[in-house]
């Protein structure tokens, strides 16, 4: 279990909190969105996690013990973290090293590494890109290609930070289903996201923080389903919820296909 127990944040001790009194745990499998509108919290909340940020009051626990002052290193053994722009992070000359390069600092060497490096690549379908250089990749290989750096690692968790922004609609799915594969493997998976048709279909649960403090931690159903409740806090509604709402008895609608099924069920009571 990983937490983060009453924290607040801010960059001087004078400051304002960009976060405050934020409380939240993450449990072994779970696809869990994070959202709000930008500013409010989201990339802070991550970075308390991962150790890149230090609270300024707070704790952040993992498996009952206290890691708040653990940085990063310490974390990557169990966190692993893909930036929004996930070129950014690499900088070896191939894949296969790319992959490698955690692991070997954790101290794998010889089959043990190799292993570990081709599991992940295979977990992630990045095999034939081993020997090319990774920031000439496509960006949604590219977040492959770090999400199997982590896997190669052992990780528990997994964060991804807006990793649909600018993703066709093919990327998108081969994505959610590689989330979805990695829950079912025990690993959870931490969404920062505006992309609201993925916490409304996928996500099993959704944290929206507004104004630096957390507003709902819930279902996406609960969030969706209550009239209003999402624009309060400047979350779309997805066109399948709302097309819900306009059906007799208001169904639920996570995505197109409830809504078709559920419209296709009314239409064949009459």
């Amino acid at each position: 279990m990983l937490e983060l127990q009453n924290v607040s944040f801010r960059y001087t001790p004078k400051g304002k909190n960009i976060l405050s009194g934020f409380s939240a745990s993450f449990g072994e499998g779970e696809l869990v969105a994070i959202t709000g509108r930008n500013g409010s919290g989201k990339t802070t909340m991550t970075r308390l996690l991962v150790g890149l940020e230090k609270p300024s009051e707070g704790k952040v626990i993992y498996n009952g013990k206290n890691i708040t002052q653990e940085d990063a290193s310490e974390r990557s053994h169990f966190i692993g973290y893909v930036f929004q722009q996930p070129d950014r992070q690499m900088f070896m000359p191939t894949v296969r090293e790319e992959v490698a390069f955690g692991p070997r600092m954790q101290g794998l060497t010889g089959k043990a590494l190799d292993d570990a490096v081709e599991n992940a690549m295979r977990a992630v379908d990045v095999q034939v890109e081993a020997d090319r250089y990774p920031r000439s990749l496509p960006r949604g290989t590219q977040q492959r290609v770090a999400i199997a750096s982590a896997i190669a690692m052992n990780i528990q968790y997994l964060i991804l930070d807006e990793p649909t922004s600018g993703q066709d609609g093919n990327e998108k799915k081969r994505l959610v289903s590689l989330m979805n594969k990695l829950c079912s493997q025990g690993i959870t998976v931490i969404l920062v996201t505006h992309d609201m048709d993925i916490v409304a279909s996928d996500c099993s649960r959704v944290i929206v923080i507004a104004e630096h403090e957390k507003a709902y931690d819930g279902t996406p159903e609960r969030l969706f389903a209550t009239e209003g409740m999402a624009e309060q806090w400047g979350l779309a509604v997805p066109s399948s919820v709302a097309l819900g709402r306009t059906l007799p008895g208001s169904p639920y609608c996570k995505d197109m296909v409830s809504f078709c099924n559920a419209y296709l069920k009314i239409q064949g009571r009459k």
